[in-house]
């Protein structure tokens, strides 16, 4: 009986080791402080993917924060227009260049878009994501179903809220923060 009740532990242990392995945790560098990302590959793989991808082959370092709406959310990824050590670096063009890879297809899911979650910036077209992201400083359940969530922050959003903001209404920023690196765990 006893080596019955090891066996159950070891295997028990073994399985939940083998369950938390597959964890999705992002490491994103600010100026102000390491922000955890848990990545949601299970309800929006095609976007964990392209994500992870990007970040780890370093495409989102030096990307700014072209948009910065305070209560509302903080946007980057242009990795075209916005990375600042690039030669096709303009800040009034960020926002609109993605990566070289094709467009995603929308993975609208149940993920609330509250407080920390990260999601994927579109055009009007549904389909239209490919590299950007934005981070919701606050509940905005009317992107809800509209838009890509795939993660969200679990560690450091007090590093994402000190995010320097855009003006009011557009959320443009003159002179924006930005990624310092962003890889997988």
């Amino acid at each position: 009986m006893k080596k019955f009740s090891c066996l159950f532990v070891l295997i028990f242990s073994l399985i939940h080791t083998s369950l938390n392995g597959k964890e999705e945790i992002m490491i994103l560098k600010l100026e102000h402080g390491i922000v955890e990302i848990e990545l949601y590959p299970e309800k929006a793989p095609n976007h964990v993917k392209r994500f992870k991808t990007l970040a780890d082959e370093g495409k989102y370092d030096n990307v700014v924060f072209h948009r910065v709406i305070d209560g509302f959310m903080a946007q980057t990824g242009d990795v075209k227009f916005g990375n600042t050590n690039s030669p096709d670096f303009n800040l009034s063009l960020a926002g609109t260049g993605g990566s070289d890879l094709p467009n995603l297809k929308a993975e609208f899911t149940d993920i609330s878009h509250t407080r920390g979650i990260l999601s994927a910036a579109r055009s009007a077209d549904p389909n239209s994501a490919n590299s950007q992201f934005f981070i919701c400083f606050e509940s905005a359940p009317h992107l809800d179903r509209q838009y890509s969530a795939f993660g969200k922050v679990i560690k450091g959003m007090e590093f994402v809220d000190k995010i320097k903001k855009g003006e009011p209404n557009s959320g443009s920023v003159s002179d924006p923060d930005k990624i310092i690196s962003l890889r997988s765990k």
